[in-house]
Formats: structure tokens, C-alpha cells, sequence
């Protein structure tokens, strides 16, 4: 919520530049720079007490350590899947944990049907952020979502599967209990 806001106020400050007087906006940046100071305080200190939960359990330490190793995860990353998913211990595999965000989260416009007045509607946003966070991530592959909307498929087909992805990985790394290792080689070949 604190970054949210600290995003919004910076972006008010580059929008409103050239569209005011010169001394209404110097009030209205330095008022705005002091609440953005404030709030990238409190998001150190959330950020600060997040690491010494995890660092004082031995548990959490252990599965942040290695969603961390996985490529495409952060701190934050994996910090939110592990309060997302409680320890990994509510969801059993990677593709119960994708329906759930697929269905609880803003990801995608609804293609069922049309709302009244002919417009398409989205299913309603839930209060944990995951999916959008991962959604996020998955935008890194903008050539190939270019190459796919050329060919005239569903621009959101690349970021959903890279985000899918990405939960596999995470999934993964939790399961077998080792660090992720991007060269891998089959046991069985």
C-alpha cells in the first residue's frame, strides 16, 4: 500500500509539471516530496521487520533463501509467495496455486461474455497482489509478445505462460528442497 502511494505521488510530480504555475506546483512538490520521504520510510522499516521475521524463523529463512535462487524472483517475490501461499503449506502443486490467482486475482480481461452496454468486463481485483506482481514480471518478454500479436493471438498468452513459469519454478524449488539450477540435466536420459 505505501509503495502503491509513494508510485502514485512521484507520478503526480512528473504529470502536473508543465501543466501548472510555477509556484503552486513548487508547494504542491514540496508537499508531495515530504509525504513520498514519509512513506519510503515506513516501506524500510515494513521491509526491515519482514527480513527479521524471516530471518528468525528457520523455516522461512530456508524457503526465502531458496525462492531467491530461482531466476525471476526477488525479495519481494519470494517474500509474497511464501505469505500468499502460508508457508507453502495451503497449496499442494504449482497449477492449484495458478487457478487460484487466475480466478482471484485482476489478470485478464473476462472473453465469456459482455457486460450491459456492450463492453467487456474484468473480474474484480482480490487483496493479494501475486498475480499482478508476477504479471509484472512475465512483461519482460516484450519481442516475443509482439511476434505473437502480429500472428494475431491473445496478447496475454507469453506473460501467462511465463508467469505459470516462474510459479513452477518457485513450486519446485520448495519440493525438492535444493536450490534452483538453471542447467539441468534429466536423471533418466
Amino acid at each position: 500500500m505505501y509503495a502503491a502511494d509513494k508510485s502514485r505521488y512521484q507520478g503526480q510530480l512528473t504529470d502536473q509539471e508543465h501543466f501548472m504555475r510555477k509556484k503552486d506546483y513548487r508547494q504542491k512538490s514540496g508537499r508531495l516530496k515530504e509525504l513520498t520521504r514519509g512513506l519510503e520510510k515506513s516501506v524500510s522499516q515494513a521491509e526491515e521487520e519482514i527480513k527479521n521475521l524471516t530471518e528468525s524463523d528457520e523455516t522461512l529463512y530456508e524457503q526465502h533463501k531458496r525462492l531467491c535462487t530461482a531466476e525471476g524472483t526477488d525479495d519481494k517475490t519470494a517474500a509474497k509467495m511464501i505469505v500468499v501461499t502460508r508457508g507453502f503449506t495451503v497449496f499442494t502443486d504449482a497449477r492449484r496455486f495458478c487457478c487460484h490467482a487466475e480466478r482471484h486475482l485482476l489478470l485478464f480481461v473476462a472473453k465469456q461474455g459482455l457486460a450491459a452496454g456492450g463492453q467487456e468486463y474484468q473480474n474484480p481485483p482480490a487483496p493479494c497482489g501475486s498475480g499482478r506482481r508476477r504479471k509484472v514480471q512475465g512483461w519482460n518478454c516484450m519481442s516475443i509478445m509482439k511476434g505473437k500479436r502480429l500472428r494475431e493471438r491473445n496478447k496475454m498468452s507469453v506473460p501467462n505462460a511465463v508467469r505459470a513459469k516462474l510459479v513452477h519454478r518457485m513450486f519446485a524449488v520448495i519440493r525438492n528442497n535444493q536450490d534452483y539450477q538453471k542447467d539441468y540435466a534429466n536423471a533418466f536420459a
